[in-house]
């Protein structure tokens, strides 16, 4: 029986990780899940997407009481109408991550897709990183700002990424034992790391195919 394989795709703020999921989606023919998460969120819960979009990859400061309670988050519980709406979207979007694994390979990009796949059979981790310097100079071309302004935006970025991803998760935010390829999208350009990444993941379906 073949196997749905889930590449999930961490990435530092100007590393171009969201370009090479994308690629790698392309590469291997399958969807790619990014920002659709939320406008399927949204359509799941029933709250409004403009919400949803203000608090995506944003933790609060709340304890994720619902979870440990194992309570229902849009179930008719005190703990489920009080929740933030952060913690909310986390929940339903890692649902919906789960789902579009079991019935579909693809590419996950960001929403702490390793850890919410970390026990389906299919998943390759992937974090994507470059040098500081490659990173800032990519946010200049692409948001056309100046040095400074585009190291300060890399920098809050990632501090978001990392509160996000440590918060809900209990990780560390790229600590390289969490993931199965770290790669330096700076050596090989996004068509290289993309490449090499999609070769990873067919190889690794075809190992799981065999069994």
């Amino acid at each position: 029986m073949s196997i749905n394989i889930a590449v999930t795709v961490a990435r530092q703020y100007g590393s171009g990780g969201r370009d090479i999921g994308n690629r790698v989606a392309e590469l291997l023919g399958v969807k790619v899940y990014d920002r659709e998460l939320i406008t399927m969120a949204a359509s799941k819960s029933g709250l409004p997407e403009d919400s949803l979009d203000r608090v995506d990859e944003k933790a609060t400061n709340s304890l994720l009481y619902t979870l440990a309670m194992g309570s229902s988050v849009f179930g008719n519980t005190a703990a489920g109408f009080n929740m933030p709406v952060n913690d909310k979207l986390f929940i339903v979007q890692s649902e919906i991550i789960g789902n579009i694994a079991d019935r579909e390979s693809c590419v996950i990009v960001g929403r702490c897709g390793d850890y919410v796949l970390r026990d389906h059979p299919g998943t390759l981790s992937v974090f994507v990183y470059a040098p500081t310097e490659a990173r800032i100079k990519r946010i200049m071309e692409r948001h056309s700002v100046g040095y400074d302004e585009a190291k300060d935006l890399m920098n809050k970025t990632d501090r978001r990424r990392i509160n996000y991803y440590n918060f809900y998760t209990g990780r560390k935010w790229g600590k390289f034992d969490h993931y199965d390829l770290m790669i330096n999208s700076h050596l090989l350009g996004i068509e290289g790391s993309a490449q090499l990444i999609a070769d990873m993941a067919e190889r690794f379906k075809e190992i799981e195919d065999q069994g």
